[in-house]
Order: C-alpha cells, then structure tokens, then sequence
C-alpha cells in the first residue's frame, strides 16, 4: 500500500510555515502527510531537530534528535505508524481527528496489526480502544483483555478530561470529555492554567457579595439588557428595545431549562421575529456563513456548516456531552466553549445560530453555578468590546476547513456539501476558543460589571445631591446625566437655552463640577 515505512518528513516547509530548525516533522503532522489524510494540522506542529535542539512556541513544538520515532525501513509501515502515534500520545494528546481518517483508510488487517503491536502495552490500548470508540464496533481478531491495571485514554498533563467510565476490554479509563459523537478536545496550554488558577467564579461572587441588593438587582437589569443588545449587534442587527428585552429575558432565565432540540428551537422562536421566509428548526438544506457574489450570485463562504443529514446526530451528540460536562467536575468555562462553540460551527438553523451560542455560554454558567442563578453575567458584551479577536477565533476553525470541505452550488445559490464532512464538527481543537472565552470572562469579572455596579453608585450619589439642592424629579436627573455624559461633562448651550432653562449660570456651573467630581 505504501512505498516506504519512513513516516518523518525532512521538508523545511510544512502548512506554509518555515521549520525553526533543520529537522523532522513527526507525531500527527508527519501522520497527516504520510497518509494524505484530509484533516487540518494541528494547531502547533512537532517536529524533532536535526542537533539537540529544543522550543515550544505558539506555532512550534521541536524535540531533541534523541525523541525521533523510529520508522526505518525495514519496519512494516504499520510499526512505524504505531511509532509516531505512541509519540504523539506521549507528547501531543489525542487527535480524534487523526483516528478516526486513519479508520477509514486502513484495512481492518492492518488495524489488527496496528492495536496488536504490544498488545497488553498502555498505549497499544489506548490506540485499540479510540479506534473501536470511534467506530463503534469492536475489531475483529481483537480479545477482550484480563490482567492489566487501568490507564487514563487522555494525559490529564497534556488536555483537559472528565473523571471518566472504565472499559473492561481495554483496561482503560475513558476520560474523554465527550461521546464519539461529539468530542471536541482542549489541550492545557500556560494562559488557560492561568486562567483557571485564578478562580474566577469566586472573584465575581466575593465583589458581588460586598454590594447592596438594590444596586446589584439594577445592575442586573442593565446588564441583561446590554448583553442582550450586544448580541444582536455582534450579528449587525439593531432591534428594537421590546425585541432585545424579550431575548434578555430569556437570557436571564438560562439554566433553567434542560438543553434539549425542543428548547434549541423554542430559543430559535424568540430569536427571529419574522418566520414567514425561514425554516425554523434544524436545517433541510446546506448552509454557510459568507457573502454572495454580487453579479453571478455565487456564494462566497467563510464558514461552512454541518450537511442537514449529519444534524440530528451532531446535535443528539451535543445534547450528551452537555449533561456529560455539567454532571461532572469538570471547569465551567471549559464546558461552555465546548457546547457553543459547537453548536455555532455546526450551525443547525438557517437563522438565530449566533445568538443561541452567546446563549449557551450562559446556559453553561449558571448550571455549573459559576454565576447564581438570574445574576446575569454580560459575555456577550465583552465580545462585542474584542469583536476582531471573536471573528479571529471563529475563523481560527472555519478557515482551514474550507480546503477539505467539497461542495456545489445549487439553484438557489446555497452550497450543497458533496463529501463527509461529519468528523470536521464533531471532532475539533476547541484551546483557541477556550483561551478566548476566559479572556472575555476575565474581562467580564474584572471590568464590565464593576464599572456597571460603580456607575450605578455614582448615578445614585448625584441624584441625591439633585434632589436635595435642586429637588430635581427623576425624569429630568436622568435627562441631565445623559447630556453631560454625552459632552464630556458639559451642559451644552442648546440644552441651557431648552431644557435646562430654568437652571441659573452659576447653579449650571456646580452641578457640571458636582458631576466631574463624582462620575470622572
């Protein structure tokens, strides 16, 4: 079936990068190469240096020449893809990805040779075990085994798992955090360890603690508005207030409900006002995220998603993972990216997909009990505040796939997917996105609700003084705070001559001073 057994690669340029040093691409990319497998590479590519040399960086991860696999020729190319895949078991983590292509292009001779190198070893296990997970049915030729301690099927050192189910054939610990229908993976990375040390759910709750119930159900209130404002701007609509409160509702009462398809589509109807010239529930047709040429009407996508054939399970899929993660302990954040981002890169709907990912972030949250039940928690706005980074991390995934994903324009200018693409949605590398969401949580944490919670405070301490100088009504204090918010503090000559007419020179000059004393 192929030429040699070598598997490393000495080419200097891999996935139009240029090699740090002279050496070996080896693990998941030299795999990728060798068996021309239709996957993206990794997100950091390995490779062993030529001299003893070594580096980990955002894009490289190189090795001494002592790490190199062995797959000199006179291996059998399955021992040399069994060299390369304990490698990157050992120093990459699992690449469901790469299992599963390597299942559909390897005869089922060659996978029983495959998971009966070292047939009792920990890593011939784990292999055995993810290519029979992944499938779904046992390999032919292949015994259950007896007398063998168990071993984790992910590295907790390398990636992020559950506490995980035992397979007593395998004698290993199935700690992947997903189904083999859906499984994204995150890998440990030195900003999500960060992050996650710095216990963010405790902070919001111990500055929440510290503040008036009054002011904290305000902020509240504002807070739902503005996320839910923010989300519709995120997809480059401006609705209406009574539009925007009826989705804020709806995202104060996440976690409330069981994520079930009934639910995705109940948030779908409170999403999109008009239905009369969308589909609403699961797609029946493909579906992308992109422009339109605009003389031939060819679509032009960013993002293409999931075939309608896949849906129902991806989603079936997505469901099981989400009661998966929130009955474990497993970080709330972590779970978060996993499920929306998962569902906006499927993108079942013809239309609400956005929104109901922002939502699920919520959803997420609240019943992992990072944040209390109805204390909304304005994400969503801090994606709008960093909104190049989000469509970054949004094409960060949707990008590299566009080479593997084959389609066809249909008459209605839409995209019909013509190969499988299924593993492309079910199987992916969520750290970018999970480095992402806890930026904006760190944001959230750190700045958007304190200054929310202080600007109340300080809107409070003005009115009183208002009201006691002045006897201003409410109305009118909130009128004025605008206009001096809107002009840097300043009561301008056109609201003087107006509005605030009945206010002398001099009673316009304390109030504007009593304001930059307070507000800046």
């Amino acid at each position: 079936m192929y030429n040699s057994a070598h598997i490393s690669t000495i080419a200097p340029i891999i996935n139009g990068v240029e090699k740090p040093y002279p050496g070996y691409s080896v693990g998941y990319v030299a795999i990728i190469l060798k068996f021309r497998l239709e996957i993206p590479y990794p997100l950091i590519l390995t490779m062993v240096a030529e001299k003893n040399q070594s580096l980990e960086n955002v894009v490289w991860r190189v090795y001494p020449i002592s790490y190199l696999p062995d797959d000199n020729s006179d291996l059998t190319v399955i021992k040399a893809l069994y060299n390369h895949l304990v490698f990157a078991l050992k120093y990459e983590g699992v690449n469901l990805l790469v299992f599963s292509k390597l299942g559909e292009i390897l005869t089922e001779e060659e996978i029983l040779e495959l998971v009966s190198i070292e047939p009792t070893g920990q890593y011939s296990r784990r292999i055995w075990f993810l290519m029979e997970w992944i499938a779904g049915k046992p390999i032919k030729g292949k015994d259950d085994l007896t007398k063998k301690s168990y071993v984790s099927v992910v590295d907790e050192k390398l990636q992020y798992t559950v506490s995980g189910i035992k397979s007593p054939r395998h004698l290993v610990l199935n700690n992947l955090p997903g189904s083999n229908k859906f499984c994204p993976l995150i890998s440990k990375s030195k900003k999500l360890e960060r992050h996650i040390q710095k216990n963010y759910q405790n902070i919001n709750k111990n500055k929440l603690s510290i503040i008036g119930k009054d002011i904290l159900q305000r902020a509240s209130a504002f807070l739902l508005l503005k996320d839910s404002k923010a989300s519709f701007t995120i997809e480059g609509e401006s609705p209406k207030s009574k539009r925007a409160a009826r989705w804020g509702n709806a995202i104060g009462q996440a976690g409330l409900n069981e994520l079930t398809k009934d639910e995705l589509v109940r948030l779908q109807n409170l999403v999109i006002e008009n239905s009369r010239f969308i589909h609403m529930g699961l797609r029946i047709q493909g579906g992308f995220v992109g422009e339109h040429d605009r003389i031939s009407g060819e679509p032009m996508p960013d993002h293409i998603s999931a075939k309608y054939e896949d849906l129902d399970e991806l989603i079936d899929g997505l469901i099981e993972v989400n009661r998966i993660l929130i009955n474990d302990d497993f970080d709330a954040v972590l779970a978060a990216t996993i499920i929306a981002f998962g569902f906006v890169f499927i993108h079942p709907f013809e239309d609400g997909n956005g929104r109901i990912h922002r939502y699920l972030i919520h959803h997420l949250l609240a019943k992992k009990k990072f944040v209390d039940q109805g204390i909304i928690f304005p994400v969503s706005a801090s994606i709008l505040d960093h909104i190049t980074d989000y469509r970054f991390v949004l094409e960060s995934y949707s990008k590299p796939l566009l080479e593997f994903i084959e389609w066809k324009e249909t008459s209605k200018h839409n995209v019909m997917v013509v190969n499988n693409t299924k593993d492309y949605y079910r199987f992916f590398d969520a750290t970018k996105q999970a480095e992402f969401l806890f930026d904006r949580v760190e944001d959230t944490v750190e700045k958007i609700i304190p200054n929310e919670i202080k600007y109340l405070s300080n809107y409070d301490t003005f009115k009183r003084y208002l009201e006691e100088e002045f006897e201003m009504p409410d109305k009118l204090i909130a009128l004025l705070v605008r206009f001096l918010e809107q002009n840097n503090g300043q009561i301008s000559k056109r609201a003087q001559e107006n509005e605030f007419n009945m206010l002398k020179s001099h009673e316009i000059d304390v109030i504007e001073a009593e304001f930059k004393s307070i507000f800046m």
